[in-house]
């Protein structure tokens, strides 16, 4: 449903559905009952100022009833955020795409404590893009290839890509060049399948019995020495998912016993801590590659940041 209000500081207004009935006689009480043990002057004062709209932007005061609209639109005030001391890069940008290098610890989207300091966000204020709209995600501590749209009038096409699995996607990780201990060795290269579900009331995707749904292609490209003295060798590794599960390539791995380097969630979930600038999630998205809709031709965007162990592996 379209938004009657635009998008703000790089950011969409909320969108919150109205229940059909209930204790509540207007939609300010109904906003009381959620939010108003927070900030219930806050709440008055937006109505008061017409800052609350429903349907057609039409702006809601403290008598409007409940029944009277089913969905409701405002800002939400934004606390301050320390940016995060990473920077994106443009790969390609034209009329219908931008294509960019997004860097470990920035999110795709914004969410939680991550509003401003989200790569979409970040983007729309930088190039007063409004409508920029990701056509994927990568997490919060992945980096590499994204893609957005820039042009909401052919937006459709490229989600259908996307949609029929027309988009072909490598990643690059680093882990162990051996599997840990009581994991069989591996052939390479191999392919891991399996049936993955993750809740969103869960932090970790898991595997359960039944029908496989998430498959993914590893091929091992070069073995080196690990980053300190006396470490266990460390290896570069190629990834094609043929699928597009949550967290599937750090499940996949450390399947194999390879949990991916600086991994907090797989194989083992680690105390939250905070983040650790030096030790980023040593996994990439290399490239991306399909055929442009619009164009008709081939395409594809690789990313030029590496993997910082594969780097330190090089210099060594």
């Amino acid at each position: 449903m379209q938004s009657p209000l635009p998008v703000r500081d790089g950011v969409n207004a909320t969108r919150l559905r109205l229940p059909a009935e209930g204790p509540w006689e207007t939609a300010m009480d109904y906003m009381m009952h959620r939010w108003g043990h927070i900030d219930p002057q806050g709440i008055e004062d937006r109505f008061d100022a017409g800052e609350i709209v429903g349907e057609g932007g039409v702006a809601l005061d403290r008598t409007t009833k409940l029944r009277d609209h089913t969905f409701i639109w405002y800002y939400r005030t934004l606390p301050p955020e320390t940016r995060i001391p990473v920077e994106l890069s443009i790969l390609h940008q034209d009329e219908h795409l931008l294509v960019v290098d997004k860097p470990h610890f920035l999110p795709t989207t914004p969410g939680g404590t991550y509003i401003q300091e989200s790569a979409l966000v970040r983007l729309r204020n930088h190039l007063k893009l409004p409508d920029l709209i990701p056509m994927h995600r990568l997490d919060r501590m992945t980096a590499g290839v994204l893609l957005l749209s820039t042009n909401p009038e052919t937006r459709g096409k490229y989600q259908v890509l996307f949609e029929k699995r027309q988009v072909q996607k490598d990643y690059e990780c680093v882990s162990a060049a051996h599997p840990a201990a009581g994991f069989p060795a591996v052939d390479f290269p191999v392919v891991v399948r399996n049936r993955m579900t993750k809740s969103r009331s869960y932090l970790l995707a898991e595997v359960v019995p039944g029908e496989p749904n998430a498959e993914t292609r590893i091929e091992k490209l070069e073995a080196f020495d690990g980053g300190t003295p006396g470490s266990a060798p460390l290896a570069r590794y190629r990834l094609e998912p043929h699928t597009g599960k949550t967290h599937q390539l750090r499940v996949h791995m450390a399947s194999l016993g390879l949990g991916i380097v600086n991994d907090s969630f797989y194989p083992d979930l680690l105390d939250k801590a905070p983040d650790d600038y030096s030790k980023p999630l040593q996994l990439l998205a290399r490239g991306i590659r399909f055929v442009d809709p619009i164009s008709g031709t081939p395409v594809e965007y690789r990313s030029g940041l590496e993997l910082s162990e594969s780097v330190r592996a090089g210099s060594a």
